[in-house]
């Protein structure tokens, strides 16, 4: 996801360090703000995203080592998997949320879809990244027609 000379679609360092400094500074509260605001999409008008969806996504987060979740941010953000994404060699599904402010879908879905063969791209509207949860039955569905074949 970062932003590189190979990848200069990618999101700025600056904004994984905030990410850091976020989770040093109030660690409880940076799950708080990203449960509350971008990742359900909770930010967005008309939004439908429960006090319990909030609450257990804090929770998960509050009950994740510190210096996994703080290792983690490098970690997903860094990384560069282009050469492991060709090596596939089954059938893929990428599902992706167009609205998705956490991870940007041109840096992930639309350019993991270009590098593996035989993928599947379901981009789902107005989507955010938590979509397990806010879009769980469309994506059961697709889940289950995938396996399906």
């Amino acid at each position: 996801m970062l932003k590189t000379a190979d990848n200069p679609g990618g999101v700025p360092l600056e904004k994984f360090d905030e990410i850091r400094q976020s989770s040093l500074t109030d660690r409880s509260q940076f799950y708080q703000d990203l449960a509350s605001g971008p990742f359900f999409g909770a930010n967005r008008p008309g939004a439908k995203v429960s006090q319990g969806m909030i609450d257990s996504f804090w929770l998960q987060g509050m009950r994740s080592g510190h210096i996994n979740s703080f290792d983690g941010i490098k970690a997903f953000s860094e990384t560069d998997f282009t050469e492991d994404l060709k090596k596939f060699d089954v059938p893929t599904l990428i599902v992706h949320g167009d609205d998705d402010q956490i991870v940007p879908i041109d840096t992930a879905a639309l350019r993991s879809v270009e590098l593996i063969p035989n993928a599947t791209l379901k981009i789902y509207a107005g989507a955010p990244h938590g979509l397990a949860d806010t879009h769980k039955d469309q994506l059961n569905a697709d889940l289950l027609d995938f396996i399906k074949g």
